[in-house]
């Protein structure tokens, strides 16, 4: 079998590699144009690109999916392409020109779940369970026939960041089982018209943390914005991000009022707006990500009249 893999981030690296430990052969990858990174802005490739580099697989770097790659793709006579995570929406033409199809691996049990932020908004909404599918690609967002799927418990301290790299792990097998179901010419079954939700990205203004709000409904929101694009707050006047929070902490003292900070030798609490919640990884502006307690050391008003974070 002759394939085309399309992906950019970490995330997709796990199905690229299982794809070619599998003896299917790649005749290109493609993946999103190399962007800024790191304090000093300069280009970097993808981490798709760097492994394709790596296993000696030709990589393509297209701004848009215009006429061109159309041209380059219908050139290369692929039986079919596997896509993780890429990036771009891909043209009707672009579709077409893939006898087998564009198969996707969709980080969430469709239909639910259908966009850009699969992972963060399953975390958001409390679900227990999510899992991976794989699709024929169609015009329509993330709505094509369904191969396989598979599901998976949300643990209820995962990051989004640790469930999304678990699913990318089990994902990469469930992609290359679905890839030789299309070389056998199984057909792929339509999905349901019911339980359809939607996964916008989540938006710096979609995370920032409103303490009156329920510890539980908190706890969720940290965990779908870890690692990015980070839980935050307003510590005075400037921008103070919240990255671990326990889930189950118990405060043996006088509830704290919603935003207001308290500490001792081993823990760092904050009111809610129903009851306190313990801080266990913080990243004050200007500074590197540490542990809350330890951050807690360097300040003195919690001896005093006491700090608050905006409400």
């Amino acid at each position: 079998m002759r394939v085309i893999f399309a992906g950019t981030p970490e995330a997709a690296c796990w199905s690229l590699r299982a794809i070619v430990a599998a003896g299917i052969e790649v005749a290109a990858v493609i993946t999103r144009p190399d962007a800024p990174a790191g304090r000093g802005r300069k280009l970097r490739p993808s981490p798709v690109a760097l492994l394709a580099e790596e296993l000696g697989s030709p990589v393509w770097k297209p701004e848009r999916c215009d006429a061109e790659l159309v041209a380059r793709v219908r050139e290369l006579q692929v039986d079919a392409a596997a896509v993780v995570a890429f990036g771009m929406l891909l043209t009707q033409p672009l579709i077409d020109v893939v006898p087998g199809g564009w198969i996707n691996l969709h980080f969430s049990l469709l239909p639910r779940w259908r966009g850009a932020a699969p992972v963060q908004r399953a975390i958001l909404a409390g679900d227990t369970v999510t899992g991976a599918t794989t699709f024929s690609i169609v015009r329509a967002l993330d709505a094509g026939p369904v191969y396989r799927s598979l599901q998976v418990e949300i643990d209820d301290q995962t990051s989004s960041g640790d469930l999304l790299d678990q699913l990318a792990q089990i994902g990469a097998p469930l992609l290359v089982g679905t890839l030789r179901d299309v070389a056998s010419g199984l057909t792929p079954v339509p999905q349901a018209e019911e339980g359809i939700t939607l996964a916008a990205k989540l938006r710096p203004d979609d995370v920032r943390i409103d303490w009156s709000a329920p510890r539980t409904d908190i706890v969720r929101l940290v965990r779908a914005a870890n690692p990015a694009p980070m839980a935050w707050t307003m510590l005075e006047g400037q921008r103070f991000q919240v990255l671990r929070v326990a889930p189950d902490s118990l405060r043996q003292a006088e509830p704290l009022a919603a935003g207001q900070l308290t500490a001792d030798r081993k823990h760092l609490w904050v009111g809610t707006g129903d009851g306190d919640m313990e801080l266990l990884e913080v990243k004050a502006a200007g500074r590197k990500p540490m542990k809350a307690v330890d951050w807690a050391r360097g300040r003195h008003e919690f001896a005093e009249a006491g700090l608050y974070f905006d409400v």
